[in-house]
């Protein structure tokens, strides 16, 4: 009987061991779940990917267009980021536990010639920022 108590408990401890990912291994995970399964929507998107900097603790995410690099285009899209961020961090693409962790999602709006057209690191901050828009657009919207 003690034969098999010890070995039960060195079998949960050994799924213990396994079960716990550190932050390089999440970063993994979520970039290949993003890569895999990722899918935004929104005018002239026509591809996503995530790439990992595991030495820097960091995740870009890169959305392309088919949008032409011109001011109109630059000024939209510099405002309307901040809603396609919260809607990521809403879906999970950017992910809050992963920042809370001490990850950053450098996240790039592209035009169709690879050039910036809007631009964000989410970090803890930036993160609180967002999530602070978020409480106060549900405050107003209840009034």
């Amino acid at each position: 009987m003690k034969k098999i108590t010890q070995i039960a408990f060195a079998f949960a401890f050994a799924l213990f061991l396994v079960s716990c990912k550190n932050t390089k291994q999440k970063i993994q995970e979520h970039v290949s779940n993003y890569n895999n399964s990722s899918s935004i929507k929104g005018h002239g998107i026509t591809s996503t990917a995530a790439k990992a900097f595991l030495n820097d603790n960091k995740i870009e995410i890169r959305i392309e267009t088919n949008l032409e690099e011109n001011d109109a285009n630059k000024q939209a899209y510099k405002e309307s980021f901040p809603d396609l961020l919260k809607e990521m961090i809403k879906n999970n693409q950017i992910s809050a536990e992963l920042i809370d962790e001490g990850v950053s999602f450098d996240v790039y709006f592209l035009a169709y010639n690879n050039v910036i057209l809007a631009k964000q690191l989410v970090d803890k901050q930036e993160l609180a920022v967002l999530e602070g828009a978020k409480e106060e657009n549900k405050e107003t919207a209840k009034l």
